[in-house]
């Protein structure tokens, strides 16, 4: 009966922001927007939205894949996605591209993509998502792991919208979040909650 009411007042966060706690510990997650693109049982994937490779271009990246564009080339940055796999690429974008066999959709109007026609689909000028971000690496965690950090306040939760995913303004996209949590950063305690 225990369980049953624990698995009842669960919460996956699939399709949710996780905002970085000012004092994390993990330096790599300093000021971090993560995207939960998959939250179970067994795992949780997140995508950093805030994190761009300083000077690399996603048509950069494309070129030297050998992808050939049909359109003017954006100045959108590659992201920085996660310390996890850093050379796999996954694109996370609206759900106006859909490839039947790879993309996963997360949310209503959005998918993501980790194979090579969602890059062939960025370069045309036909098939091109509305929005989209491509990512290098993941964040992941494994059964529990998450939870934890959550009960730890290592994250703060945060409702997902198109401007926080996809727009260009990186550096302010972690204080953002936390004004759309009506929080601002000289308010919070890199120990509040802690025993």
């Amino acid at each position: 009966m225990a369980s049953m009411i624990e698995d009842s007042e669960h919460e996956f966060l699939t399709g949710r922001l996780l905002v970085a706690m000012p004092g994390i510990e993990d330096e790599r997650f300093e000021r971090t927007v993560l995207y939960l693109c998959a939250h179970d049982e067994e795992q949780a994937v997140g995508l950093a939205v805030n994190r761009p490779v300083e000077g690399l271009t996603v048509f950069e990246l494309l070129e030297r894949l050998g992808v050939k564009s049909e359109i003017e080339a954006p100045r959108d940055l590659v992201l920085l996605g996660g310390p996890l796999e850093r050379e796999r690429g996954f694109v996370l974008h609206t759900d106006d591209f859909n490839s039947p066999d790879s993309t996963l959709p997360i949310a209503e109007g959005l998918g993501l993509t980790a194979t090579r026609d969602v890059l062939d689909a960025m370069a045309s000028q036909t098939r091109r998502p509305r929005r989209s971000i491509l990512a290098l690496g993941y964040a992941g965690w494994g059964p529990g792991q998450l939870e934890q950090e959550l009960r730890d306040n290592v994250w703060l939760i945060c409702d997902a919208d198109e401007g926080l995913l996809f727009d260009e303004d990186h550096a302010h996209k972690w204080t953002r979040a936390l004004a759309k949590l009506g929080i601002t950063a000289d308010h919070l305690s890199a120990t509040a909650g802690r025993a």
